[in-house]
Order: structure tokens, then C-alpha cells, then sequence
């Protein structure tokens, strides 16, 4: 099994930049993928971004060129760099992670301010 816990969520100005962590434990040797996940209120939840254990990145086309995955595979942490933000990023941001299934983790509040 693997465990999720996620950080940095908070409350940011539009334009403003955030960073979110995300520390995973337990079985991680056989992870695959991690990344990130978002839900806003009333709406489907969505992909943000995930990387492999090769170093290979995906972004949501909205997210493109604004915010950046990067992975420690030693400290089995992944970030997420959030830059020039925008009023719609708000949303619960989960954690998941890919192994012989997926794992979630428990979701951290990013609220942007108009």
C-alpha cells in the first residue's frame, strides 16, 4: 500500500504563485506515476499534471508553461510549482499515485483570490 500526504495549499492573489508537496510512504518502490489531480466545487475532477520514474512529465493544456512536476525519487516527494495563477485554479489539488493500483491522497485546499 502507499500513502499520500499533501502540502501547501493556502490562499493566493491572482498572478500569485503556490507550491504544493506531496510525500508518499509504504510501498513506493513500485510506484509508477505521481502526480496531481483537481476538483472545484461542482465541477468533474481533473488532471493537473503527473510524472514517471523516468523523469517523463504531462500537463493539462491549461497548465502548460505555468505550472511545473518535479520529483525527489529518493525522498519520494513530488512538487508542484503553481505560477501566475488564476481564479479558476481553485480547487480541492489530490495527490495520486500509480502502482499495482491508485492511491489518492487525502486533497489540499488552493483558493485564488480575485
Amino acid at each position: 500500500q502507499v500513502q499520500l500526504v499533501e502540502s501547501g495549499g493556502g490562499l493566493v492573489q491572482a498572478g500569485g504563485s503556490l507550491s504544493l508537496s506531496c510525500a508518499a510512504s509504504g510501498a513506493t518502490s513500485r510506484l509508477n506515476v505521481i502526480g496531481w489531480y483537481r476538483q472545484a466545487p461542482g465541477k468533474q475532477r481533473e488532471l493537473v499534471a503527473n510524472i514517471n520514474d523516468a523523469g517523463s512529465t504531462r500537463y493539462a493544456d491549461s497548465m502548460k508553461g505555468r505550472f511545473t512536476i518535479t520529483r525527489d525519487i529518493a525522498k519520494n516527494t513530488v512538487h508542484l510549482q503553481m505560477n501566475s495563477l488564476e481564479h479558476e485554479a481553485t480547487a480541492v489539488y489530490y495527490c495520486y499515485a500509480l502502482a499495482a493500483g491508485i492511491y489518492w491522497g487525502q486533497g489540499t485546499q488552493v483558493t485564488v483570490s480575485s
